[in-house]
């Protein structure tokens, strides 16, 4: 990064110290370089799971990493014992705002959850990006509608259902897809998959012209054909 960039200063989470002090030093022998590093406090769940790149279902700040919708439902998937700390580490909210959502209980709680949700993504994508992926997420799952926003991918039909799952992203492997089918877990328009040899075609595209497909309640994806 100093060699291309320029770079001398690395931000890093405090369990990459190690590595940073290594690439210090081999910018001082190789290139007698001065850098600096600069480590944070590791940011874990409350269930000790690690926040970072490298973790399952991992928040990325890139739109193209990650969808205005997925970071949205990122923070909407918080566990229950992060939501005031979350709250207070991602948004500017107020502190007797946070105190009132963090004391929500129950189904409550999840109104908590979705103002994180939004608050954060603003702070990242913008205001009005942020009410989108909640208008989103509240046709998606209060609905049962295949709303605008969704991320969407584009296919040639027919396919089988196996690659599309696959070409979504809902799955990262014809195996997982299999897998998916078989617990009940992949949907094609809000109805569960039951053949993994299913070939998808166009009389399944829906009033909007669109596939819907989604792995368990959370996750849902728009396929448009080619």
């Amino acid at each position: 990064m100093n060699k291309r960039y320029g770079c001398r200063l690395q931000s890093s989470g405090s369990d990459q110290w190690g590595n940073v002090v290594s690439g210090i030093e081999l910018g001082r022998r190789m290139e007698s370089a001065q850098l600096f590093g600069l480590t944070t406090p590791l940011i874990t769940t409350s269930s000790g799971a690690k926040m970072g790149k490298t973790a399952a279902g991992a928040v990325w700040l890139n739109q193209d990493m990650l969808s205005v919708y997925d970071y949205w439902q990122f923070w909407r998937n918080t566990e229950d014992g992060d939501v005031g700390r979350f709250l207070r580490l991602f948004t500017d909210m107020p502190e007797n705002e946070i105190e009132r959502l963090e004391a929500l209980q129950g189904a409550e709680l999840n109104d908590a959850k979705k103002a994180l949700a939004t608050e954060a993504t603003a702070i990242l994508h913008g205001r009005e990006a942020a009410e989108q992926a909640a208008e989103t997420a509240r046709r998606t799952f209060e609905e049962g509608a295949s709303a605008e926003g969704l991320p969407t991918i584009h296919a040639k039909l027919p396919d089988g259902i196996l690659n599309l799952a696959v070409a979504s992203g809902l799955a990262t492997s014809n195996s997982e897809a299999r897998k998916l089918i078989t617990n009940n877990g992949l949907k094609l328009n809000d109805v569960a998959v039951s053949d993994p040899r299913l070939i998808v075609d166009v009389s399944a595209l829906n009033a909007d012209g669109v596939l819907k497909l989604s792995s368990g309640k959370k996750k849902h994806v728009l396929v448009k054909p080619t």
